[in-house]
């Protein structure tokens, strides 16, 4: 059995704003999002990625944007995402948490 507890999670910033959190099994990734750097004028560059992702909103509010169509998010929210579709965020308040999960594992997380 793995345990994780918050606090003694390692973390990665991977942008001023931007820490992430992970565990993951053999097939699946869990991650933790903290953005404190919103909210944003703009959403960032979409981007995309063979892995699949459901991510659910735990604190804030953002706008989720793929397929051309933009959605606003509220705490308990889920947005899915399909292997390699474009996709992207834009934050709408200061802080906002996410959960991500991913299949496969994302391996350049890990570096």
């Amino acid at each position: 059995m793995s345990v994780l507890k918050y606090p003694e999670m390692p973390f990665t910033r991977f942008r001023p704003g931007g820490e992430r959190r992970l565990g993951c099994t053999d097939h699946l990734m869990m991650v933790v999002v903290d953005f404190s750097d919103g909210p944003q004028s703009q959403p960032d560059p979409p981007h995309s990625h063979p892995h699949e992702q459901v991510s659910y909103v735990v604190e804030g509010e953002i706008i989720f944007v793929m397929d051309g169509q933009q959605t606003q998010l509220s705490p308990g929210d889920m947005f899915m995402v399909p292997s390699s579709v474009p996709h992207t965020i834009q934050l709408l308040t200061e802080h906002v948490r996410l959960i991500d999960c991913f299949t496969p594992v994302r391996e350049d997380f890990l570096k």
